[in-house]
């Protein structure tokens, strides 16, 4: 497998089991909104205000791109990268695509604790954050079901979904 894509909703863990999971296989690791800031040299937040989501969902495709010629690679992508411009289609013909899946409890907890973080649910009260994450599920998760694997990611820690990848990877290469 030259390249693992990680699929998921923010806060699903791509970013930290990514690291991990390219650690343990001697691979690269990007993280592609990491990636496209140091390509444009621009804040994600600046680019979506300057080009609207659409300009950026049309830089984020072009710079998966990129990314899909890459070897040995594990990409963690933005949390709406699978949903648009057929994507997914890229992800699932160039490499493996991983769907981390969270329930929305679990990903309530986890946001609630990074909305400094993160522009799209920094001024969300609870109520308010759950509604968008259930909305924003409802809306993704047609996509996010695309990938050659899905993940139940709640109740394990990265380590252990890292080290589930990897016998599932040893499985699928024997």
């Amino acid at each position: 497998m030259k390249r693992i894509f990680l699929i998921g909703f923010m806060g699903s863990g791509k970013t930290t089991i990514g690291s991990l999971l390219a650690q343990e296989l001697g691979y690269s690791f990007i993280d592609l909104d990491h990636y496209i800031e140091k390509r444009v040299v621009k804040k994600i937040t600046d680019i979506f205000a300057e080009k609207g989501e659409d300009g950026f969902r049309e830089l984020e495709h072009n710079m998966l791109l990129e990314v899909s010629m890459l070897e040995n690679v594990v990409i963690s992508t933005g949390g709406g990268a699978a949903c648009f411009h057929n994507n997914m289609s890229l992800m699932n013909e160039t490499g493996l695509s991983i769907y981390l899946k969270l329930s929305t409890s679990t990903l309530v907890n986890r946001l609630q604790k990074a909305k400094d973080f993160r522009p799209l649910i920094k001024d969300k009260t609870d109520e308010e954050l759950v509604s968008y994450i259930n909305t924003t599920l409802e809306t993704r998760e047609k996509y996010y079901l695309q990938a050659a694997l899905v993940l139940d990611n709640d109740d394990k820690n990265p380590t252990n979904v890292c080290a589930e990848i990897i016998s599932i990877l040893h499985k699928k290469l024997v």
